[in-house]
Order: structure tokens, then sequence, then C-alpha cells
């Protein structure tokens, strides 16, 4: 299945060619700058960079610079190399440096350096966008500069990152560092007129979407951040496992322990699982849709695969390829990213073990994306495509499920009270027009009793006689006019 997506996906799969000639009045491919940008973009990440260039109209180009300006910032706060002398003031100021031209920063030793570079290009393309556009983009990159300072300033020489201590600082850490990203997408949205303007407005929504993603990254990401220096995890779930220092986790003889901090981890990421599609059921635009789905669905996949799996603990952990791309398909509606989730979470609960300390939470958290998935998209009614090009549903008839049969009673009932009072506003109608004459109760009592009488008579024998006569009488007529019709014009014959 997997494979047949990556070849459906590489033949069928429409995508929007941002260099088209069709297109550069809203991409300004042709413009050097930016393209520029959009290379910087497919350098930094590859995995946002194709559904970035998918969004409609100008959303590409906006949320291209949101990115790479947000990009840039991480990298201040990454780089090691960087004094807090330096580092801290830079971070705290970054946004003004939207308004400086020609601005740029070369004493970044991190990989995705470029962007500081040649920052100078990034904000040359910033100045040239709508006005609404850059009050978002500088309001995120002003608080999420700041919220990095003070994390960054706990840092000591002995220990450079400094470690994350309870679960309100790791919300607090992962609300600078995507909750924000998450509330300036909307904003961005909401600016753009293709979302409807209260999504700007959805703040623990979109702060629970950046959630999602972050710590499913920081959950991924164990090995590589602990060898590098970095630690995200909250001592407030690592150190209950009898763990001094996030090092430790990755010691092999501490394997059993590290995989329940890792369950706790998980089971943290997956309380943001149902504001995440409520939030989804908000959108309306398909590319803006797409744009925020694929990455959550990516999410839920994610920390499904690296669920009780050491060796996370060991190295880096990633979905196929082809489970990726079946996935993108998949997820076009809120209704398949659902059942998405639905399905990784019965997934995720299979995987937890008997002797796991937080057994009871993570069923009670998967059993929660699987109430919301059954109380918003019931699974005993099935949607197909519409005749003129859109849906309907209905209700499964091999459904054993008991609110199929009172759902399919309620119809019943709606559709024969329906009917009834189609059938009286009719004669309603004709009374009024004067087709059908109203009686009066003495009338009505009159004829009532005419049949009543009649049914207790019985039909008289005579009258039985009478039209059987009658009918023996006609079919003889009948008969006589066909002999003499035949004797009459083929006698001679």
């Amino acid at each position: 299945m997997e494979f047949r997506a990556l070849i459906n996906f590489a033949i069928w799969r429409d995508t929007r060619d941002i260099s088209d000639a069709n297109e550069l009045s809203t991409t300004f491919y042709d413009r050097p700058s930016m393209k520029k940008c959009y290379e910087y973009l497919d350098f930094t990440s590859r995995s946002f960079s194709r559904v970035i260039k998918e969004l409609e109209g100008d959303l590409a180009r906006t949320i291209t610079l949101f990115y790479l300006v947000l990009r840039a910032l991480d990298t201040v706060e990454d780089d090691m190399t960087i004094p807090n002398s330096v580092k801290l003031p830079l971070l705290r100021s970054f946004h003004e440096k939207l308004y400086e031209p020609g601005w740029t920063f070369q004493d970044s030793q991190e990989k995705d350096k470029i962007v500081l570079q040649e920052f100078n290009n990034i904000q040359y393309e910033f100045s040239t966008l709508k006005p609404e556009y850059q009050a978002v983009i500088a309001d995120i990159t002003k608080k999420m500069g700041a919220g990095m300072a003070d994390f960054a300033a706990l840092a000591t020489p002995e220990q450079p990152v400094a470690e994350v201590d309870s679960i309100q600082d790791y919300d607090l850490y992962c609300h600078y560092v995507a909750g924000l990203v998450g509330e300036g997408l909307s904003g961005l949205f909401a600016a753009s007129g293709k979302e409807r303007s209260f999504i700007a407005d959805q703040l623990t929504l979109s702060n629970s979407m950046g959630l999602l993603l972050q710590k499913t990254n920081i959950f991924r990401d164990i090995h590589e951040d602990v060898i590098e220096g970095r630690g995200f995890w909250p001592k407030a779930i690592w150190g209950k496992y009898g763990f001094n220092s996030m090092k430790e986790l990755i010691d092999p003889s501490k394997k059993e322990q590290a995989l329940w901090a890792s369950s706790e981890m998980v089971l943290d990421a997956l309380r943001h699982a149902t504001d995440a599609l409520d939030y989804m059921t908000l959108l309306r635009c398909q590319s803006v849709f797409n744009f925020v789905a694929i990455p959550a669905v990516m999410a839920i996949a994610t920390l499904e695969r690296t669920f009780m799996n050491e060796k996370i603990l060991q190295g880096n952990v990633k979905i196929r390829k082809g489970e990726t791309v079946r996935l993108i398909l998949r997820s076009t509606n809120p209704r398949d990213v659902a059942y998405i989730f639905r399905e990784y979470a019965r997934k995720i609960h299979a995987k937890v073990h008997k002797d796991d300390p937080n057994l009871l939470k993570l069923s009670i958290a998967c059993s929660k994306i699987e109430q919301w998935a059954e109380h918003h998209y019931p699974s005993f009614i099935t949607v197909s495509a519409g005749s003129s090009g859109g849906a309907s549903s209905a209700i499964d008839p091999s459904s054993n499920d008991a609110r199929a049969i009172l759902f399919t009673s309620l119809a019943k009932e709606a559709q024969d009270r329906a009917r009834k009072e189609k059938t009286d506003k009719f004669m309603a109608d004709l009374k009024a027009r004067g087709v059908i004459k109203e009686r009066s109760p003495e009338e009505e009592a009159e004829i009532k009793r005419k049949y009543d009488a009649m049914d207790k008579e019985g039909v008289p024998v005579l009258m039985i006689f009478g039209v059987i006569v009658g009918v023996l009488a006609l079919m003889a007529a009948l008969g006589g006019i066909v002999i003499w019709v035949v004797l009459k014009y083929f006698g001679d014959e």
C-alpha cells in the first residue's frame, strides 16, 4: 500500500510550481532576493518546504519569510559558540533587525548560518510584505526572542543549555519556540483572507498545534540533543525514574527506566491531540488545511513509531517515506485526519506495557482521541462522493451499532412527520381554494351513519345478481357485434 502511494504521489499528485509564469504575481520567484529565500527554505527544512510552497496565493511567499525569520532567530539560540553577552541582547532585539536594511550576522557556526549571513535578502523581502503581514511576523519575533532569551539566560559555563525543570517550564519553553509559531500562522491565515478572521483569536488551539509538533520533535531527538549537550526533556519527568542528568537517559544499562520516562513524554504530548483536531475543524481553505494537517499526522505517526522504541535512545528514528506519502494523500479533510489520529492512538495503546507506570493515564489519553473522533465523525455513518462533486452521507446498513438503529428510527419518524405535514398542508390548500368543501360536524356524522348502516346490512343479493347479469349481457352483446362484423366483411370468402 505504501509503494502504491509512492507511485500515485509521483504520477497524480498536483503540486504548485512557484516558478511558473502564472504564479509570479504572488510568489515573486523571478526576483533574485525572493528566489534566494526559497533556496534558504529548501536548505533549512525539507519537510516544511513542500507544504509551504503549496499554499495558495501570497501565503506561500509570506509564510516562507515567516519561517526564515524564525529560523534565523532559532539559529542564534541554538548556537553554543555565541556567548550570552552577545546572544541575549541579539535575541531580545532581533525583531528590530526586520527593519534594518542590509543587516547580517557573520559569527554563527550553526549548520543553518546562511540565514543569518544573508539575512539582508530576507529583510528586503519582509519590507515588501503587506503591513498586516509585517505586524504579525514582527510581533511573534519579538515575543519569541524574549522567551528564548529568558531560557538562554539560565545557562551556565558548566551547563551551556539550561535544563527544563517543571512541566510548566516545559510548556512555556515549547510555547515560545512553537506555540507562538501557531499563533503567528493563525494571524497570517486571517490576514490573508483565506481563513475567517476569528482564526487569529484561537490562541489556545493555535498554541496546542505548535506544542504537539514541538514536543514530538523533542521526544524523538533525545539522543542527538544529549550528544550535543542540549536537554529539553523536563526534569519533572526523567527525575522521577532515578536519573540525575539527561546524559544517563542514553545509558544502555538504564534502558528500562529510560523507556518509562519516554512513555511519560509521549503521554504529555498526547494531551494536545484533541485541541489540534479541534483547530483543524475550523479551517476552510484546502491548501491551508493541508499545510496544518500534514505535519500533525506526521507527529502522531512519529509518536507511535517512537513509543516504547529503545532505538530513540541510540539514534534518530523516522517514519518510512512510503508511510509519509500515504499520510499526505489521506490528509485531505478533518474526518480522515481524525481517523488517522484514532488509528495511531490505537497502535500506541496496543504497545503500552502492563508494567508501565503510566498504563492507566496512557489508556485515558488514547481513549480521548478515540472519543473525539467518534463524537465528531461517528463510524456508523459512511461518506461518499456525490454526483455533483460534493459529498453525501448515509447510515451503514451493515452496522450493529445501537446508535445506528436509534438514528434510523428517529430518521423514519422525522420522514413520516414531514410527509404528514406535507399532506395536511396540501389538503388545507385545496379546502382554501374551494376544491374540497368543508363539511359541518352534522354532515360528517350523517355520512358516517350511512356507511355504518351499509356495513351492518351487508351487500344486497339482488344488487350482486344484477351486476352479474349486466356483465353477462355486455359480453353477449360484444360477441354478437364481433360475429356480425366477420359475416359482413368476410362472409364471401
